[in-house]
C-alpha cells in the first residue's frame, strides 16, 4: 500500500485544496443567495405576503389592471 502523506487536517485535504474548495463554496453560496434574493422580491411584488387592509381582495385590482391592459393590446 501506498503511504498517506497527507497529515494535520480532519478533511484529508492539503492547505491548497482546502482554500481552492473554500473559494468554490463561497461563490456558489454568494450566487445562490443573490438568486434567491431576486426570486423573493419578483415573488413580493407579484403577490405580497402580508396583505394590506383589504386583504388580498385589493389584490384584485391589479389584476383587473392587467387583464384590460392585455386585452386591450390584442384589440
Amino acid at each position: 500500500m501506498a503511504a498517506d502523506t497527507r497529515s494535520g487536517s480532519v478533511s484529508g485535504l492539503t492547505e491548497s485544496e482546502a482554500k481552492s474548495f473554500h473559494g468554490v463554496f463561497v461563490t456558489s453560496f454568494i450566487i445562490f443567495t443573490v438568486i434567491a434574493l431576486i426570486a423573493h422580491f419578483l415573488v413580493w411584488n407579484w403577490r405580497p405576503w402580508l396583505p394590506g387592509a383589504a386583504g388580498y381582495a385589493s389584490l384584485m385590482d391589479g389584476l383587473h389592471y392587467a387583464q384590460n391592459l392585455i386585452t386591450s393590446l390584442k384589440a
